[in-house]
C-alpha cells in the first residue's frame, strides 16, 4: 500500500507540475492553471492526509518556480496552493458567517503578500492605480476564491463519492 501512495502522490504532483507549465505557456491560463493543481492534490490530502498533501504542495511549489515559464502563475500557486490543506479546519469552524470571513482573510492576506512582493521585487512605479480599481479587483479576487473553494470542497465530494472506487479496486 505504501508504494501505491508513493505513486499516487508523484503521479498527481507531476500532473499539477505539468498544469502550472501548461498555465504559463497559455496566456488566459495565468489564474486557472494554479486552481486546477490545487485541485489535482486533493486526492493525496484525502487519502494520505495533511502532511503528505504539504509535501507535495512544496515539491510542485519548487518545481514550479523552477520550470514555469509565467512566474505569475508560480507565485499564485505558492500562494493560494497550500489552501486546500486548511481548507477542512475551516470547514470545521460552527458558524457559516465565521467560515466565510476566515476564507476571505486567509484570501485578502495571500493576495496582498503575494502582490506586495511582486510588487517589491519588479520595482514598480511609485504611483499605484487608484484606490477603487485595486478595491475592484480584490473583491474580484475574493468572488473567485470562494468560487473556488466551493469548487474543491464539490470535487472532494466526488472523490469520496464515484472516483475513489475506480481507482482503489
Amino acid at each position: 500500500m505504501r508504494a501505491r501512495s508513493l505513486a499516487l502522490c508523484g503521479v498527481l504532483a507531476a500532473l499539477a507540475v505539468t498544469l502550472l507549465f501548461l498555465g504559463g505557456v497559455i496566456p488566459a491560463a495565468v489564474l486557472c492553471a494554479p486552481i486546477l493543481a490545487m485541485a489535482v492534490l486533493l486526492p493525496v490530502l484525502e487519502e494520505l492526509g495533511p502532511r503528505a498533501a504539504g509535501t507535495a504542495y512544496g515539491a510542485v511549489s519548487i518545481l514550479s518556480l523552477l520550470l514555469v515559464a509565467n512566474r505569475e502563475t508560480a507565485l499564485v500557486y505558492l500562494f493560494f496552493g497550500w489552501y486546500p490543506i486548511l481548507r477542512p479546519k475551516i470547514a470545521a469552524l460552527p458558524f457559516r458567517p465565521l467560515r466565510v470571513l476566515a476564507r476571505l482573510t486567509v484570501c485578502n492576506a495571500a493576495a496582498l503578500l503575494l502582490y506586495g512582493l511582486v510588487w517589491r521585487l519588479m520595482g514598480l512605479a511609485e504611483e499605484p492605480a487608484p484606490w477603487y480599481v485595486n478595491a475592484a479587483f480584490l473583491v474580484m479576487g475574493n468572488v473567485v476564491f470562494l468560487l473556488t473553494d466551493a469548487t474543491l470542497a464539490r470535487l472532494s465530494g466526488i472523490w469520496h463519492w464515484k472516483l475513489k472506487k475506480h481507482l482503489y479496486r
